[in-house]
């Protein structure tokens, strides 16, 4: 793998790494042509890993650095959320010096990832043929709406339209008679954790066979493979035994439980937690309804189920109920808004909100990942990058004089 000599970060990291080692991805260089949501958010994912990623963006810069409120021109908040851990570079990729420089650091990448339509890449010159032939030990990644194939390959794809096109809308109509979108970029966000394992999977394959390789990732088809996992049910049988569609998840009473003065959520699952359930709302005769004894019978009645639940659930405050369904170890917690989770007493004593001061952003406070390494967060060693912060170090670095990062440059 490459190594780098980085300069020392300028922003304060936010956690310490993993004491006495390094990160997980030290040494591995990403040249990351990824715009909007779906590519960031995969590669903030290595980048947090440790990974070193170059953010080559067009002179415009990626879209995302214009959303949402912000304190400096084109360092807009949906871009802060997900390009901590990188740097940046601006090349513009209509010149010829331009793409001679992206050649140039393809030599010394481990990794290329882009989310460029395969037609456009293709005119560029930085299709997966052309560049493993420039460096035959890169992992190439692509991450595309569709795979290559069948009649949509090529076409346009963003998040509301594979949340249409996978079946995540769709079941939304199955239990609500209208189709609906989930309101977070799930479509663009699942398919950059799937693009990460990709990339992560390809520099195994290269370190075990030394040559390199070109993964792709397809948002429809990723996301129709999550949706699936449980709702293919029993159409996963050929012939199908039943319909697809998980009915549990699909009625339309499993929802967050009204209670006397909001809501909870809970889910009892085992036979011993509904047992117990049933004891604590003073209905143990509900523990030999024939409906529920099992967890088959009870997924054919779930609506009964439901209903008769959630008849009891109005009885009581939600902190009532919390206190009584944590006693009797049943799974349940409260419905927090976006709001309530700054003040989540679990993510307070965790740390998950974490303090960062950016050097030019002032202060913010950072969500944390989902992941700990011998104990410890993964730390933010640099904060997200101005347009094109890096672009003289970065050509300097890969050998080029004044003059020639004046010529790539426009400068």
């Amino acid at each position: 793998m490459s190594t780098t000599n980085d300069p020392a970060p300028a922003s304060k990291p936010a956690a310490a790494g993993p004491a006495g080692t390094g990160l997980p991805l030290d040494g591995v260089r990403i040249l990351d042509l990824t715009t909007i949501v779906y590519g960031p958010y995969a590669t903030q994912t290595l980048g947090d890993f440790g990974a070193e990623i170059v953010k080559v963006e067009a002179p415009g810069g990626d879209a995302m650095r214009e959303m949402g409120p912000g304190r400096s021109p084109h360092m807009a908040a949906l871009f802060l959320g997900m390009n901590r851990n990188k740097k940046s570079i601006v090349l513009d990729l209509k010149r010829a010096a331009a793409r001679e420089a992206l050649w140039r650091l393809v030599d010394s990448a481990d990794v290329f990832v882009h989310n460029i339509r395969p037609q456009k890449i293709l005119k560029l010159g930085f299709d997966p043929d052309a560049v493993l032939a420039r460096n035959p030990g890169i992992v190439y990644a692509g991450l595309y709406g569709y795979r290559d194939g069948g009649p949509y390959a090529g076409q346009p794809a963003y998040d509301d339209v594979i949340q249409g096109q996978s079946g995540l809308a769709g079941t939304f109509l199955a239990r609500d008679g209208t189709p609906n979108l989930i309101p977070t970029i799930v479509a663009d966000k699942i398919s950059g954790l799937l693009a990460a394992n990709g990339m992560l999977a390809a520099l195994i394959q290269r370190r075990k066979t030394g040559r390199g390789v070109y993964v792709e990732t397809a948002m429809f088809e990723g996301v129709a493979s999550f949706t699936l996992a449980e709702h293919q049910y029993g159409a996963i049988f050929s012939p199908p035994m039943t319909p697809p569609g998980y009915p549990r998840v699909l009625s339309p009473h499993r929802r967050p439980q009204p209670t006397a003065d909001g809501f909870i959520c809970l889910l009892a699952y085992t036979d011993a937690q509904w047992d117990r359930f049933w004891d604590l709302v003073g209905r143990p005769e509900m523990k030999d309804d024939p409906r529920f004894l099992t967890v088959n019978t009870r997924l054919n009645h779930v609506d009964s189920l439901y209903g008769e639940s959630g008849r009891e659930l109005v009885k009581k405050s939600s902190a009532e109920w919390l206190d009584l369904l944590r006693r009797t170890e049943i799974p349940c917690g409260p419905v927090n808004t976006l709001e309530d989770l700054r003040t989540d007493p679990h993510l307070a004593a965790t740390g998950f909100f974490r303090p960062f001061e950016h050097p030019t952003e002032g202060g913010m406070e950072i969500p944390d990942t989902a992941f700990r390494f011998d104990g410890a967060a993964l730390p933010v060693r640099l904060g997200q990058p101005h347009l094109g912060e890096h672009t003289e170090a970065l050509l300097a670095e890969a050998g080029f004089d004044a003059a020639e990062v004046a010529e790539i440059t426009g400068g």
